[in-house]
């Protein structure tokens, strides 16, 4: 049986019958970068505290999920996107996946600012409720977001700004 490309995955037998590959996802646990802090969050210092270590130094802005079982304990970490010295491209797909993969209950996102500023900018708050949205249609809760500067951070659950249900409660 001779096969002939149809798109870039997919085949065609002779017959012309498709065949469509068959996948499967897995989370696979990296062998380095743990992250040392509260198993348990209760607020957002605990995230700031948990992911300070991660982010010191960084010249360019990293974008992390940290992924949350329905009792807030932290099940895992992931860097979603690194950036420019300003900019990191996230896409609510991306910032999911492994989310959806682990079973996750719920999800934080932090992301730094080299500057040292840790104001969120109108983009980081467009991305913001994004997320809300993806998550709330897939039903993982976005607990917050925090933004990381220089011995600071801002959180969008405390300042207000989180459109989710619920947060830490």
């Amino acid at each position: 049986m001779a096969k002939k490309t149809v798109t870039g995955t997919a085949t065609q037998n002779a017959s012309g019958e498709v065949l469509v590959p068959l996948y499967r996802l897995q989370v696979v646990k990296e062998a380095h970068a743990p992250l040392y802090g509260a198993s348990k969050i209760r607020e957002s210092g605990d995230v700031y505290r948990l992911l300070q270590s991660h982010f010191e130094g960084k010249p360019q802005e990293e974008f992390v999920a940290v992924f949350l079982d329905s009792k807030n304990t932290v099940v895992g970490y992931q860097v979603v996107s690194v950036g420019s010295l300003n900019l990191s491209i996230v896409h609510p797909r991306e910032a999911f996946k492994a989310a959806a993969c682990m079973n996750a209950a719920g999800v934080l996102f932090a992301h730094n600012h080299p500057s040292g500023d840790p104001t969120p900018s109108q983009e980081d708050r467009a991305l913001t409720d994004r997320l809300v949205r993806a998550g709330d249609i897939l039903g993982i809760r976005v607990l917050d977001h925090i933004v990381m500067g220089d011995e600071r951070y801002v959180s969008f659950a405390d300042s207000g700004w989180l459109n989710a249900h619920e947060t830490f409660a």
